[in-house]
């Protein structure tokens, strides 16, 4: 005997139905009750500050010899005495080299004898002219005889000036064989040595380098988009420049700037400046890279507050400031710029107010929060 399924089917749902019907029935019955407070949400915060904040454009340098002098021979001859050790500081003046005088003096000995000669004849043509003079008055001899005489005492007197010329020159050549430092500053390597030859204005060969180190230069670079605050200060002669030394850490802050490019590169961007350090303890040293810092004014009076405190969104920048009910509000804020790991605000926050500067992303509009640091201990506000 076949088994209609239709009855199958509803003896197997109504127990299945009973039981719902039970369940629903216990959960209509079960008394309501109210949700427990949302946990304060753990945050870190800081304190809002009003400060005078230094605007600055950072940069990294090259350090550079003021003036940089190659030593040369400005006469031929052979170095007799050396007066100076590698690494010495100089004065200008000093005396470095010694070549050999002998040959010039022989020369210069020439150039006087020259010179008396000269003299003589001059003297003798000077006297005929004289004399000639006079017959010249009487009608005694001829204009001809007597321009001859003008003109042999004319050029006796040039040669004489030639010769005058030619001791000078003499002299000169012999004070060339004494070789002095051009600038104050510090020797390079001694390239020569006694008994070289050295030949006049060689370019295969330097005497020595000679550099200044006191004062001393930074070369560096800076954008195109700092050039118009900095030709600013600069023209209002409060441009300052400090640097910092990449393995030491030091710190020199008396340098001044001297020195802006006439032009931006065109290729990078960038223009070319040069800062001046007394450096009168030669801490500073040629070719080495620094980090430069120009500053080119100040922000009087700034509302200081992490940048982490500031969220960016299509809406504008905003902050979430902590009540004083431990809960927080979402307040837009005007960022004027940020500086370091700070950031200026021109409006919507007050100096001593308490912002979150981590935690942000599980805050809403009036949640309650607690300050904690990240091992979850509470802490107090940051102070600047």
């Amino acid at each position: 005997m076949k088994t209609d399924p239709r009855v199958c089917l509803r003896n197997f749902a109504a127990p299945l139905l009973g039981a719902l019907a039970l369940l629903v029935a216990a959960g209509c019955g079960r008394p309501a009750t109210g949700g427990a407070p949302a946990p304060a949400v753990p945050v870190q915060t800081a304190v809002a500050v009003q400060q005078d904040v230094p605007r600055r454009v950072e940069s990294i340098g090259t350090v550079s010899a003021l003036r940089t002098v190659s030593v040369k021979s400005q006469v031929d001859g052979i170095i007799a005495q050396v007066n100076f050790k590698e690494g010495d500081g100089v004065k200008a003046g000093d005396l470095l080299i010694t070549l050999d005088r002998r040959p010039l003096e022989n020369s210069l000995r020439i150039a006087r004898a020259d010179l008396a000669n000269a003299k003589a004849m001059a003297d003798q043509a000077q006297a005929d002219l004289d004399r000639y003079q006079q017959l010249d008055r009487q009608a005694v001899v001829s204009k001809e005889e007597y321009i001859q005489y003008v003109t042999k005492a004319e050029t006796a007197k040039a040669q004489l000036q030639a010769k005058e010329a030619a001791v000078s020159n003499a002299e000169l050549l012999l004070g060339y064989t004494e070789i002095r430092a051009p600038i104050g500053g510090r020797t390079g390597q001694r390239l020569l040595h006694e008994g070289a030859l050295v030949k006049a204005n060689d370019n295969s060969f330097t005497l020595v380098t000679i550099n200044q180190l006191a004062p001393i230069a930074v070369t560096y670079a800076v954008p195109e988009r700092s050039l118009d605050e900095i030709r600013a200060a600069y023209a209002a002669g409060h441009a300052t420049v400090m640097v910092t030394e990449r393995n030491s850490g030091i710190t020199h802050e008396n340098g001044g700037l001297e020195f802006i490019d006439n032009t931006v590169d065109p290729t990078t961007g960038m223009v070319t400046l040069k800062a001046v350090f007394p450096n009168s303890d030669a801490a500073l040293w040629p070719g080495r890279f620094v980090y430069v810092v120009t500053q080119v004014g100040v922000d009087a009076g700034a509302i200081v507050v992490p940048s982490t405190a500031v969220q960016n969104s299509q809406g504008g920048s905003t902050v979430y400031v902590v009540r004083a009910d431990s809960t927080v509000e979402l307040r837009p804020v005007k960022v004027t710029r940020t500086a370091g790991d700070n950031t200026l605000l021109a409006d919507g926050l007050r100096a001593g107010e308490t912002v979150v500067t981590d935690g942000q992303l599980r805050l809403l509009p009036g949640a309650k929060v607690e300050a904690r640091a990240l091992s979850g201990a509470p802490v107090a506000p940051k102070k600047s």
